[in-house]
């Protein structure tokens, strides 16, 4: 193993992190607007409770973000078929900008991602799918206090 693996490892977050932010201003949202909605078109409509945890944003934020993003279009309040006295929100879209803004770096990665042999790649993807749980597991036992 590398001697330098955390290093790396922690640029590579930071890198992502960084576009992920510079990708949402230029979209004209805040990054947290963007993650947002991203958690939302890749589960679809939810209890604002539900983005709240998912998000790991208090109450108090998530009804502004709700707000935010109910305004400029890119979601909305909706009752919930199965409990009429409660709301899901709904995605409606994403920005249209986000696609031309994510294109160059989804070029980039799809260029870099064609240079790893089908096996490369199935290790790849294996890794990001269980490192997806553990973050998400972390993310969890830090916001309740659990420990590992």
């Amino acid at each position: 193993m590398r001697s330098d693996a955390s290093e790396v490892y922690r640029r590579y977050l930071s890198a992502v992190m960084l576009h992920g932010h510079a990708s949402a201003r230029a979209c004209e949202l805040g990054a947290t607007d963007l993650y947002a909605l991203n958690i939302l078109e890749l589960t679809g409509a939810m209890t604002p409770g539900e983005l709240s945890a998912r998000t790991g944003l208090t109450t108090g934020p998530t009804t502004r973000l709700i707000d935010r993003l109910e305004q400029a279009g890119y979601v909305r309040r909706a009752p919930d078929p199965g409990d009429r006295r409660k709301v899901i929100v709904e995605p409606l879209g994403g920005p249209a900008d986000l696609d031309r803004v994510m294109g160059p770096a989804r070029r980039r990665i799809g260029g870099i991602l064609g240079g790893y042999s089908p096996e490369q790649l199935e290790t790849l993807f294996d890794y990001f799918v269980r490192a997806a749980e553990a973050y998400r597991e972390s993310a969890e036992q830090l916001r309740t206090g659990g420990e590992d």
